[in-house]
């Protein structure tokens, strides 16, 4: 049977390149973003690819969505790639915090991930066995931050991080594995264009490391080349 992928993000950057790469592998994909109208390479994909769905989601609207208003496929998941993220502005100091913009990252990187998993856990095969993969950031780990700042952004890829080891421990007994991935710095829009690699390289490590992802590492934090990053 056809393995089924579920990615939020999925219009650009690492998200298209996963949707893309998993559609080449066989798979069938359920792709989300905010905006499916406008989502013009997704689009162009469907037009290639029959298994490919394309579903609205926004992770700034959690108060409304449910399992229902999601319209997704009968097939159960495989695999979920909690991909969309939100930076925030960048260069904030200590002392210039913005609390609307605090909650807006948050909700996004943390809240969203887990509500989300909430809701689909009545569709996560649980016969076969899931895994949920988040991409995490380094700048998320308390014992790599040797430059301070960043609150937003460090705040929410830290607590997602928790998210992550609780969800590998309370999930455990249905067989479902959890991850948090580092992708790397990658060439995007949040990732700048001072960034080390390519979505390629970064998506291609990552499915690797999904792909042979042990029970033993469930709920490790662990970058696209396999390593593992301390808390």
């Amino acid at each position: 049977m056809r393995k089924h992928l579920l990615i939020t993000g999925a219009n650009r950057g690492i998200g298209l390149t996963f949707v893309k790469a998993y559609l080449s592998a066989g798979w069938q994909v359920t792709a989300c973003c905010r905006s499916p109208n406008d989502a013009d390479k997704l689009l162009s994909l469907k037009s290639v690819y029959q298994k490919l769905t394309i579903v609205k989601l926004d992770l700034d609207e959690l108060d409304n969505i449910s399992l229902d208003s999601l319209n997704l496929p009968e097939e159960s998941f495989d695999l979920v790639i909690h991909n969309a993220g939100y930076y925030g502005p960048k260069g904030v100091s200590f002392g210039q915090v913005n609390l609307g913009e605090w909650r807006k990252v948050l909700e996004i990187n943390t809240l969203g991930p887990l509500f989300i998993t909430n809701l689909l856990y009545p569709k996560l095969n649980l016969t076969q066995g899931c895994t949920l993969a988040f991409i995490s950031s380094k700048v998320g780990s308390m014992a790599d931050n040797g430059s301070g700042g960043g609150y937003y952004y460090r705040s929410s890829k830290a607590a997602l991080n928790a998210v992550v080891k609780s969800l590998s421990i309370d999930l455990a007994t249905d067989g479902v594995k959890s991850v948090a991935l580092h992708p790397g710095w990658v060439l995007t829009d949040m990732g700048g264009p001072n960034a080390l690699i390519d979505t390629e390289t970064s998506v291609q490590g990552m499915m690797q490391v999904i792909d042979k992802l042990s029970f033993e590492q469930s709920g490790s934090f662990i970058d696209y080349q396999g390593k593992t990053i301390p808390w």
